[in-house]
């Protein structure tokens, strides 16, 4: 899977992408990151990527012009299947979205600045427009770099244990139940007998009402969803 990520700010992407899974992706040919500094497709000499609005009002908006540029450079060398606009206004991103993105091949993902793109950008190039949450970041470099991260750790061959993606929470809907590790007790705390009985069946059984237990308690939105 190929990610190209277009952002005025590139070097805040640099660490994200160059350590653990996402590297070791990388490493392995299962995944590809570009990473594109608008200001190279800027309208002047001097950088310029930005500009007022029209109609006034405070803060700067991203330029139609020098995103055209870069957007048509990649979609020359090869098809997107998406052009994704990092966005605080976008859909909200959960597990059910990261899955469906990663059976794409080409992603293009634009990083929102200022007070975002040109409209047109919006309607004209993007076809997802996705949000981590509700609340504001400087620019979309860290939404893109947990979009990238939620992907790719789901993709065939990436992590070491496969099924260890598959439990992970939301991906049945329930979040993740309790685990223990060594020591089976630590200053009187003791890790639950049932996950020491070498049961499989009742422990599953365990895992799975703990799971439920746990999303009435945290998220109780999710068992209502459809």
């Amino acid at each position: 899977m190929r990610f190209d990520i277009i952002s005025c700010q590139p070097d805040l992407l640099e660490s994200p992408f160059s350590h653990s899974i996402l590297k070791r992706a990388q490493q392995k040919g299962l995944v590809e990151i570009h990473i594109h500094d608008l200001r190279k497709y800027a309208v002047n000499k001097h950088g310029q990527i930005d500009d007022y609005a029209f109609g006034g009002g405070a803060g700067m908006v991203m330029m139609i012009e020098p995103i055209d540029k870069c957007i048509s450079e990649l979609q020359a060398a090869r098809t997107y299947d998406a052009i994704i606009y990092m966005t605080p206004d976008g859909q909200t991103l959960n597990q059910r979205i990261v899955n469906k993105f990663s059976l794409l091949e080409n992603v293009i993902i634009l990083c929102g600045h200022y007070k975002g793109v040109d409209e047109r950008v919006r309607q004209h190039y993007v076809t997802h427009e996705i949000s981590i949450g509700d609340y504001v970041l400087s620019g979309g470099e860290l939404g893109a770099a947990v979009l990238a991260d939620a992907i790719i750790r789901i993709i065939p061959g990436v992590l070491n244990d496969e099924s260890s993606a598959l439990t992970d929470s939301f991906q049945d809907g329930l979040l993740a139940p309790p685990v223990y590790t060594r020591p089976a007790e630590y200053k009187g705390m003791a890790v639950p007998d049932i996950l020491m009985s070498g049961d499989t069946p009742k422990i599953e059984q365990w895992r799975f009402e703990q799971a439920i237990a746990r999303t009435k308690q945290r998220r109780p939105d999710l068992l209502n969803e459809e």
